[in-house]
């Protein structure tokens, strides 16, 4: 009797997560089925660029996929029990499926947060999600030369956001409202040199304010300041998916699911949790943040250990950590921030041009890396006769 292990999403951490499980362990072994709600991979690191009117390149899943031993299943996950090992979809007509499951990845990512401020959910756009980017795109391409638009929180996001939208349509009153100093958690070098691309593209930046509502043609800030906008884009912050809340999963307080060092729940030992949707420590005890550069390495992660825990085979121990922070600034600039192993940044950085290139380089190697997820070499293991139908913890050779 096979293994069934289901991937629940098909961003860069499920698909990378599937994608390594399948070349790992014999087909005859196991039923991997990836869950999706869209039929593409979309590339979540180039929304600003498809919101700024870039096209991006179409990556059908069943395409990348074929010939792999991944099925994929185009449906909507509604709900998940742990406890009776099922899934729950619906597909696009909204038919309803039970799947069952010996093993899950969870992978269903994040959303774009409104911190509760009024008017963002209403009136405001956001390049979380593909359908928010569209979005985004045909607001601005109706937006005449002059139009304000305002690009609320200046982080990873919010930079590239704003450069991205500033460089695309120079006519446009771009503003960047940040609730601190512009790039406080950069180095020196770092900040100069966010601060002179934003000069040079005439991003209007405003520092140390905190936007308290939204409005169709302005935003508010806490002092009572009115800033037009046109089309406001909220950078804030991302929530993740609900459903993990919604089971009896342990979870965290913002419903990330809470994990162990091979991205394992600590209360499911039969599900894994990888990406924005798990909440792992890394060094210095600090929680992962929310991004490709931990997320792609704790789908390795979790794909090693669950087929280490099928085959018998010791569980890889390789910590999550960071190197560098990658920022675009338009298609022709950009910043690497080398970081500390905890995330916080060093005297070392790249700027303009050859950063760019590096940003790119980083882009296409993620892709390259869910687009061909059977072309990198790995030893293909049988799974162990104790686990072909239900995982079963007390086969479990790790320590």
């Amino acid at each position: 009797m096979q293994h069934r292990i289901i991937v629940l999403g098909a961003g860069y951490t499920g698909a990378i997560a599937a994608g390594r499980i399948a070349r790992r362990l014999r087909r005859e072994d196991v039923a991997i089925t990836l869950v999706n709600a869209e039929p593409d991979f979309v590339e979540r690191v180039r929304l600003h660029q498809l919101a700024a009117g870039q096209d991006l390149r179409p990556r059908p899943l069943d395409a990348m996929f074929a010939g792999t031993g991944v099925a994929l299943k185009l449906a909507k996950v509604t709900g998940v029990d742990v406890d009776r090992k099922l899934v729950t979809v619906a597909d696009a007509r909204g038919a309803r499926e039970e799947l069952p499951y010996d093993s899950l990845v969870y992978a269903l990512g994040s959303t774009g947060h409104d911190q509760g401020v009024p008017g963002v959910a209403e009136h405001a756009y956001d390049v979380a999600g593909r359908p928010g980017a569209l979005r985004l795109r045909e607001r601005v391409a109706r937006l005449d030369a002059g139009a304000p638009v305002v690009v609320v929180g200046a982080g990873l996001t919010g930079l590239e956001a704003a450069t991205e939208l500033a460089e695309a349509r120079p006519d446009l009153a771009v503003a960047l409202v940040a609730r601190g100093a512009l790039g406080d958690w950069l180095s020196p070098k770092g900040r100069r040199h966010v601060r002179e691309v934003c000069d040079r593209l005439g991003i209007t930046v405003r520092e140390h304010t905190t936007v308290t509502a939204v409005t169709p043609d302005r935003v508010t800030t806490a002092d009572g300041t009115g800033i037009a906008s046109l089309a406001t884009v909220w950078t804030t912050g991302f929530a993740v998916h609900p459903i993990a809340r919604a089971t009896t999963l342990e979870t965290g307080d913002n419903g990330q699911i809470v994990v162990d060092a091979s991205m394992r729940s600590v209360s499911h030992p039969d599900v894994y949790a990888v990406g924005d949707a798990a909440l792992a420590m890394g060094p210095g005890d600090k929680p992962l943040r929310m991004s490709c550069a931990s997320g792609v390495p704790g789908a390795w992660q979790a794909a090693d250990a669950l087929v280490a825990r099928l085959t018998g085979t010791k569980v890889p121990t390789t910590a999550v950590r960071y190197y560098q922070q990658c920022v675009s600034l338009g298609r022709k600039d950009g910043l690497i921030q080398f970081v500390t192993a905890d995330d916080r940044a060093v005297d070392r950085a790249l700027t303009g041009r050859l950063a760019a290139r590096y940003k790119e380089a980083i882009c296409k190697g993620a892709t390259w890396g869910v687009a061909h997820p059977l072309l990198l070499p790995a030893r293909v293991r049988p799974v162990a006769p104790a686990a072909r139908r239900t995982a079963d913890p007390k086969v479990d050779t790790a320590a």
